[in-house]
């Protein structure tokens, strides 16, 4: 079992910054990967980064590369989503979620993933 809770999410302004927070519990953390996922209603869960187990490799969706780092810090059990220059197209529910599978960890499909935190709210006015 694997507990994720999210934080830092708010309103903000379009360029604005933001860094989003998942802290983690329960299996060992620095032995799986980590993704973020936003959705809006109506929409599929999108994804939105990925990171290695021990935080060398990251992967983005092509919608927030050169604007989100997805960084993580296994001494605190805890995962992160740098956002800066925020769009209002960037307005979502945004998620953590942890994969298991010890079989690489580039994957952006959401069914993918084992456990999915609470999701927080980010909200990017124009």
């Amino acid at each position: 079992q694997v507990q994720l809770v999210e934080s830092g999410g708010g309103l903000v302004q379009a360029g604005d910054s933001l860094r989003l927070s998942c802290a983690a519990s329960g299996r060992t953390f620095s032995r799986y990967a980590l993704g973020w996922f936003r959705q809006t209603p109506g929409k599929e869960r999108e994804f939105v980064a990925a990171i290695s187990w021990n935080g060398v490799g990251t992967y983005y969706a092509d919608s927030v590369k050169g604007r989100f780092t997805i960084s993580r810090d296994n001494a605190k059990n805890t995962v992160y989503l740098q956002m800066n220059s925020l769009k209002p197209e960037d307005t979502a529910v945004y998620y953590c979620a942890a994969d298991l599978n010890p079989a690489g960890w580039r994957r952006p499909q959401s069914n993918e993933y084992d456990y999915w935190g609470q999701g927080t709210q980010v909200t990017v006015s124009s």
